[in-house]
């Protein structure tokens, strides 16, 4: 397997960010890491290994980035505000930096996103705001709610980063008739932490039309990687 790695300064970011690629064709799939996780997490917890047969047929082609999480959303030490103004700032990195780095190595017109946990979070998020450049989304066991990292603080930065607030209010043509041609996963099992927040997620997304599909895994599956893997060789 193809397996390449990539380091830049993002001036976005102000720090360095890596990057792995696997493959050497096929659609491009975009991985947000879980909570805090590194670009080399979906390697380490098997989910490359899992999708190696789609990969090496040229079926997929696996980019996997890093996070800021714990400089954004879970950093206590700066205001509230200054930790979605960082969310904001890694998501100009993926739209500024990385995209760009997978439209030139694949050409595809569009890529698909996924993540686990947090990264169902990321994924989710990044769909709904870039329909012209997703679409597929596949979130594994995602969380959409981000209030709880915010201290009771809210203001209109945080309003559009917060899926469960903004999609109930969208009215705009541009966004939903893109969701219509976008394939939406909501993956998540039956006993996992995050069941809650999918059931949730699904019914603002049904509420609004928006095509989504919410697969619940049966018989005691919980919020973990054996879960993933599985989900990821149905989805991806």
């Amino acid at each position: 397997m193809r397996r390449d790695y990539h380091n830049w300064y993002s001036t976005r970011l102000g720090r360095h960010m890596e990057l792995l690629a696997y493959g050497h064709a096929g659609f491009p799939v975009l991985v947000f890491p879980s909570s805090r996780g590194r670009f080399h997490e979906y390697e380490d917890h098997g989910m490359i290994h899992t999708l190696s047969g789609k990969i090496d047929a040229g079926h997929l082609q696996v980019f996997c980035v890093d996070s800021v999480d714990g400089e954004s959303w879970y950093n206590k030490r700066i205001h509230p505000h200054d930790r979605v103004a960082r969310h904001v700032a890694y998501e100009d990195y993926i739209l500024y930096e990385v995209v760009p780095l997978i439209k030139g190595t694949n050409g595809a017109p569009t890529i698909s996103v996924t993540g686990c946990s947090f990264g169902g979070y990321h994924s989710l998020n990044f769909a709904l705001k870039h329909p012209d450049l997703v679409s597929n989304c596949v979130s594994m066991s995602g969380a959409f709610d981000m209030r709880s990292f915010m201290d009771g603080y809210y203001d209109d930065l945080f309003y559009l980063n917060n899926p469960v607030d903004y999609v109930p209010n969208l009215s705009d043509p541009w966004f939903l008739d893109r969701y219509k041609q976008m394939r939406m996963v909501l993956g998540v099992g039956d006993h996992d932490i995050c069941l809650g927040e999918n059931f949730r997620m699904a019914d603002i997304l049904g509420r609004k039309g928006i095509p989504h599909w919410l697969d619940v895994w049966t018989g005691g599956e919980r919020h973990d990687w054996p879960l993933w893997q599985r989900m990821a060789l149905k989805f991806l």
